[in-house]
């Protein structure tokens, strides 16, 4: 494990001390699912922010903090909640983690500011993690908006480099290859954006004098440890491992099995006041324990597949990407998480989420305390 990546190895260790200690280790599916509705009431110690419309995070959001920008599993656009995305909030510094369907618009609605992201971090590169990455620095980073707010100065990204091959495909279909560059990373995706959106770039630069948009985004690949891991072996086991730190936070990230999907990456950020570990979209590994054990919240992706009519081919490829709801609870408890949070959630029976029912699967296994996310719901952890 790396240098004192599990919960207990930090218990009660500044950040300070913890960079101290770390030294130069520091530099170190798009699932086609139906939508997840039916919002719940905020649980204790939460917040839903519903159509608050703040202009600034207020004095209760505390010192560490977690939003759910958004939290449905899949490309489909439906009304009910907003594509995968959540913001960590460190002592008013804000790292966001996936920028899914309508996630710039949500952030603005939580009242984060645009001017306080540190960091963006994405756990892979399906459509339904990065529709909106692009747009947090071409429209967030051009003029200010009615708040007085926008991007002004540069935000490091963090994202699987390129796979460097292709999988055959499903049932040994005949398929195109799309692009000069099939497999893209989060470095060279991002270039290419720049390219894609040229025009309307160099107008603006004309004729508004906003910021060139590259000089608000420095996008690096993460460098995956030699561990034998590559686009047909994509989540051997292994140690977590520091992919960024500041005086605030300390991010590791390990290797999850997303079916085909290579890289796919879980993030666990420790902090001076806890810590908080994406699961990403994975199925069941030994690698998520490692990186989650004593966390202080768990935020697990979960799909429901009982009852489904799904053939066994295409039930079988679901479970090969994603955990069943009914045993996350027992993942969490192997991690001793103190809080597990579903998010990324897709009913794949009823089409929509039932909150009780889900609630109390997740709780199956688990002595903690388990709970389905809802969009813009706020998290305090301290």
């Amino acid at each position: 494990m790396c240098g004192g990546c599990g919960g207990g190895a930090r218990q009660g260790m500044s950040r300070r001390a913890l960079l101290g200690r770390a030294g130069a280790a520091g530099a170190a599916l798009g699932l086609g699912m139906w939508s997840a509705g039916g919002a719940a009431a905020a649980p204790v110690g939460s917040a839903s922010l519903g159509s608050l419309g703040r202009t600034a995070p207020s004095g209760d959001d505390g010192r560490f903090s977690v939003v759910l920008l958004g939290t449905m599993a899949g490309p489909p656009i439906l009304p009910d909640r907003s594509g995968i995305a959540s913001a960590v909030v460190v002592d008013g510094r804000v790292y966001v983690v996936d920028c899914g369907r309508g996630s710039c618009t949500q952030y603005v609605r939580s009242g984060l500011r645009l001017d306080a992201i540190e960091a963006i971090f994405l756990t892979h590169l399906h459509a339904d993690h990065i529709t909106d990455y692009y747009n947090f620095f071409m429209l967030g980073g051009n003029m200010p908006n009615r708040f007085d707010d926008h991007i002004t100065r540069t935000v490091k990204v963090y994202g699987p480099g390129s796979a460097g091959g292709l999988p055959p495909a499903f049932g040994g279909a005949q398929v195109p290859t799309i692009g000069s560059d099939p497999t893209p990373g989060t470095a060279q995706m991002t270039r290419d954006l720049h390219d894609a959106y040229a025009y309307t770039s160099n107008i603006f630069l004309r004729d508004s004098g906003v910021a060139d948009v590259r000089t608000l985004v420095d996008a690096r690949d993460i460098a995956v440890p030699e561990v034998g891991a590559n686009f047909q072996a994509t989540a051997p086991d292994m140690d977590p491992f520091v992919v960024y730190e500041d005086d605030r936070v300390q991010v590791s990230a390990i290797l999850v099995p997303h079916g085909v999907c290579y890289p796919a990456f879980a993030f666990r950020f420790d902090t001076d006041y806890g810590s908080v570990v994406f699961s990403g979209d994975t199925t069941y590994t030994d690698n998520i324990p490692r990186l989650a054990q004593g966390t202080d919240l768990l935020v697990h992706e979960a799909i429901n597949v009982e009852g489904s009519n799904m053939p066994p081919a295409m039930r079988s490829h679901m479970l090969e990407s994603h955990v069943e709801v009914q045993k996350v609870g027992a993942i969490a408890e192997r991690c001793a998480a103190r809080r597990l949070v579903l998010s990324h959630i897709g009913d794949i029976s009823h089409g929509t989420i039932d909150s009780p029912t889900w609630r109390a699967w997740a709780q199956a296994g688990y002595l903690g305390r388990a709970e389905v996310g809802e969009d813009l719901q706020r998290i305090v952890l301290a």
